[in-house]
């Protein structure tokens, strides 16, 4: 009774997870699932020729880099998993942008309740299928036949195949993570894949430092002190909450009267916490596979050049990542919010904001204050997704290729949001014995 209504500590927290049978049951199933996933990455396609493909990815550009961390190197090691969760990123961004453009969407979304966000999950792993049998195609035919040991029709249907029941498999798995585990499925899967590169990436960090002298170890200290200055401000991003003020009239409910009450409505700063970053990188990085399979030297030089991190003219990448991460943290700050919605729930409760008057000028007044918060929040993004990329080049280390802010925001979003659904299930724990005493 005292602790109920303060935030579990770490020790109520670690308690909960190794006594609570729900909680502990869900923490097995998220780690079982996570252990499948790595082990199957490294379930090797048959009839490719490895360590020429590998090392051709390794020497390509960034953006392929990139990609391999998403999959947690499946793509170098070409296994089974070698898509990994991308097709089902790919495919959350067209519904999620056909939503907002098709009403009949919509209405499933916003107003069809448990039974219509369950038919857009399904809509969702449709499109999930079609985009990796597409890019399975592509990928066996256009790229991976250059690497075959014997090429043709035959190698082609059995690598499509492969690769589309592997990412097939994965969706499956962020998904059984989502409903039984701990919850946000395809955001841990990617979390998973980043932080399996690291050990590589320090590795090589430190053989640089090895075999460099002492301004090299200069170099690597700021690069490392700018993470660490970064990760404090994705923090800072991530919590950042403006509280609205809300009054609840006095009502009478029988012959009690209830008094005015006085509470906040919270808005975050990053309503879309890791999803606006995760959805402009996948954007970002189609130009490059597109380049791969067209085989055009003209279109291959435009995107080294102006659509890679490490182009000769990287500031049009920079600017178009910005312009990617604002367009898709207002997407899903719509979303998220419909400041209508809020407006008239306030209005039924009874409660007002204090100096707006309740329905239309409620709403605008939200809307204000929310699109301020999501430009404030994406400009947050955007500098810290580009500027220690930037000066990770200006210092010429390229051990972290690939791994930059993008990651690292990624990594520190999905620990906060992991953070707080485990605290979630804690304090259910805590009410369910509550109700048994």
């Amino acid at each position: 009774m005292i602790s109920r209504d303060k935030p579990p500590s770490a020790q109520e927290t670690f308690m909960q997870m190794a006594q609570a049978a729900g909680l502990r049951g869900r923490l097995l199933v998220t780690v079982g699932i996570l252990i499948l996933i790595r082990l199957g990455i490294h379930i090797p396609i048959p009839g490719i020729n490895r360590e020429a493909f590998a090392a051709a990815i390794a020497n390509n550009n960034q953006v392929l880099s990139f990609l391999d961390i998403f999959s947690g190197g499946g793509l170098s090691a070409l296994g089974v998993f070698a898509l990994g969760i991308l097709p089902y990123i790919n495919a959350s961004i067209i519904i999620q942008l056909l939503t907002a453009a098709i009403p009949a969407l919509e209405n499933l979304q916003k107003n069809e309740g448990e039974a219509g966000r369950r038919k857009l999950s399904q809509y969702t792993r449709y499109v999930s299928l079609g985009w990796a049998i597409l890019q399975s195609v592509f990928i066996s035919g256009f790229w991976l036949q250059a690497y075959a040991i014997k090429p043709g029709p035959f190698f082609i249907a059995q690598t499509a195949i492969a690769l589309v029941a592997g990412s097939m498999f994965v969706m499956w798995a962020s998904e059984v993570v989502t409903e039984r585990g701990i919850g946000n499925g395809a955001s841990l899967l990617i979390f998973v894949n980043i932080v399996a590169t690291l050990p590589k990436s320090l590795q090589n960090t430190i053989q640089l430092v090895e075999s460099g002298g002492r301004d090299t170890v200069g170099r690597v200290i700021v690069l490392l002190l700018l993470f660490l200055v970064t990760t404090v401000g994705i923090v800072f991003i991530q919590e950042g909450v403006r509280r609205i003020p809300i009054i609840s009239a006095r009502r009478q409910v029988g012959r009690r009267i209830l008094a005015e009450q006085r509470s906040y409505l919270p808005l975050r700063l990053n309503q879309g916490g890791v999803m606006p970053i995760i959805f402009a990188s996948a954007i970002l990085s189609l130009p490059a596979l597109i380049s791969q399979f067209a085989k055009n030297p003209t279109f291959a030089n435009i995107v080294q050049t102006y659509l890679s991190p490490g182009g000769n003219a990287s500031w049009v990448y920079a600017l178009v990542q910005l312009v990617s991460i604002v367009f898709f943290s207002y997407f899903y700050s719509s979303l998220i919010v419909n400041p209508v919605d809020v407006a008239q729930n306030l209005k039924k409760m009874g409660s007002s904001i204090p100096g707006i008057r309740p329905g239309k000028a409620t709403s605008e007044y939200i809307e204000r204050v929310l699109n301020r918060l999501t430009f404030l929040g994406a400009i947050f993004l955007g500098l810290i997704a580009i500027v220690p990329t930037g000066i990770e080049g200006f210092l010429n280390i390229r051990t972290f290729q690939g791994f930059g802010a993008t990651s690292l925001l990624i990594l520190v979003g999905v620990a906060i949001d992991t953070a707080k659904q485990i605290q979630t299930y804690v304090i259910s724990q805590r009410y369910e014995g509550m109700v048994k005493q």
